[in-house]
C-alpha cells in the first residue's frame, strides 16, 4: 500500500510521536462505534481509514470518503472488511442517502461550512461532527492556532451557534484528559516542566510517555465546562 506523509492535515497511526493525536481522534471514533450499530455510515474527510475500519466493528456499511488520492488508495488496500469500502470524492459531493455521517476534525478546514452542513442534514438523519477548541488550541486572544490548515476555529458559543443553523437539533459534548493525561496536567500545574527540564529527563520521560498514551485517557462529556474541552464533538439531527 502507499505510505502516507505525516503532514499535519492529518493524523496517522503507528507513528510514535503522533500518539497522542491518534488516540485523541480513536476515542471519539470508538465513542460514536458504540452508537451506530446496524447503521449505514459515511466517514468523510476519512484521511488513512482507520476510523471508518472503527465503526464498521459494529455498523451495517460504512463508507469512507476522502479526496487525496494517496489516501484513498492507502484505506481501500489496508482496511479490508465486508462491510467497508472506500471512495475518492469531494465530501461537498456527497449525497447520501445513509443513516449517519461522521465528520470529524475537519469543518475548520472549510471555506464554506454552512452549505456543507446543509447538504449533511439532506444526506442523513444524524450526523457526528467534531472540531478543536480554539480556547484550548491557539495562544490567549489569538483568532486561530498556527496551523496551517485550519482556515478557522471555533469556541464552543460560535460552534453551536454554526450548527443550529442547519439542524433541528444538536448537543455538544466535549473531549477531556481523562486518567494519566489528567495527572499529567495537575503535575504541570505544580511545575513539573521545570522538574523534568532540569533534572535532564524531557526526552526519555515524554518518548514513554506519550507511546503509552491510549484512547481510554480521553473521556467524553458533557457535563463539565465545554470552554475547557481539547475538542467539541455535536451530535446533530436533521
Amino acid at each position: 500500500m502507499p505510505p502516507l506523509t505525516l503532514t499535519g492535515e492529518r493524523t496517522l497511526p503507528n507513528i510514535p510521536e503522533e500518539n497522542y493525536w491518534f488516540r485523541r481522534h480513536l476515542a471519539v471514533y470508538e465513542w460514536i462505534a458504540e452508537r451506530v450499530g446496524g447503521l449505514r455510515v459515511a466517514d468523510l474527510a476519512c484521511g488513512e481509514g482507520y476510523g471508518a475500519a472503527v465503526l464498521a466493528r459494529t455498523a451495517a456499511q460504512v463508507v469512507g470518503v476522502d479526496a487525496n488520492p494517496q489516501a484513498y488508495e492507502h484505506a481501500r488496500l489496508r482496511y479490508r472488511l465486508g462491510n467497508l469500502r472506500f471512495e475518492r470524492g469531494l465530501v461537498e459531493e456527497f449525497e447520501g442517502p445513509c443513516d449517519a455521517i461522521v465528520f470529524l476534525q475537519t469543518i475548520e478546514h472549510v471555506h464554506e461550512p454552512g452549505g456543507l452542513l446543509e447538504r449533511f442534514a439532506a444526506a442523513a438523519p444524524l450526523a457526528y461532527i467534531t472540531t478543536p477548541n480554539r480556547l484550548t488550541l491557539a495562544p490567549p486572544g489569538a483568532e486561530k492556532s498556527d496551523n496551517p490548515w485550519h482556515l478557522r476555529e471555533y469556541t464552543i458559543a460560535e460552534y453551536r451557534a454554526l450548527l443550529r443553523r442547519h439542524f433541528s437539533r444538536v448537543e455538544v459534548l466535549g473531549v477531556f484528559h481523562a486518567r494519566k493525561l489528567r495527572v499529567h496536567e495537575l503535575a504541570l500545574r505544580l511545575g513539573w516542566d521545570r522538574v523534568h527540564g532540569g533534572l535532564r529527563l524531557t526526552k526519555p520521560f515524554y518518548d514513554r510517555f506519550v507511546g503509552a498514551i491510549s484512547s481510554s485517557d480521553f473521556k467524553i462529556t458533557g457535563e463539565a465546562d465545554l470552554s475547557r474541552a481539547l475538542d467539541f464533538l455535536a451530535i446533530c439531527h436533521a
